[in-house]
């Protein structure tokens, strides 16, 4: 499966549905920051992957925050290497790990309720409570 980026099992984005972008980098790197395009500049487009379903999408956006546009991209940054090839890598790997967790499907609440020994020790306590506060009015005239 060459061109194939595997999200999570059972679910993968193709290679050309990336677009790099490659401009200088700030930060340390002598002469050669001035020279050479290493920072990365990925853009994916989440709203036109044909991919990946509605439910990782939706929860893709959510999770991307800031990084996804308005034009329903997600645009993430990558200059922590000093080489173009690691920060390229490093920002796939990141949009497969953000797309990996919006992969899993939060698991459905179910509600609750106290149990019968949990309703006992609540009411013990009130009465208790009751008790202390009843005692603390003025002793009754005999």
């Amino acid at each position: 499966m060459t061109g194939w980026l595997e999200v999570a099992p059972g679910l993968a984005i193709h290679e050309d549905e990336l677009a790099f972008r490659f401009v200088r980098a700030s930060g340390p790197g002598g002469q050669n920051v001035n020279k050479v395009s290493t920072a990365v500049e990925l853009r994916f487009d989440l709203v036109a992957s044909p991919s990946l379903p509605p439910a990782v999408k939706a929860r893709a956006a959510r999770l991307a925050g800031a990084r996804f546009t308005d034009a329903g991209e997600i645009l993430l940054f990558a200059e922590r290497f000093r080489t173009q090839a690691a920060n390229r890598r490093d920002a796939v790997e990141r949009l497969l790990d953000l797309l990996a967790k919006a992969a899993v499907a939060p698991k459905p609440r179910r509600p609750t309720r106290p149990g019968a020994g949990a309703k006992a020790r609540r009411l013990d306590g009130k009465k208790r409570r009751s008790d202390v506060k009843a005692g603390r009015g003025k002793p009754a005239a005999d």
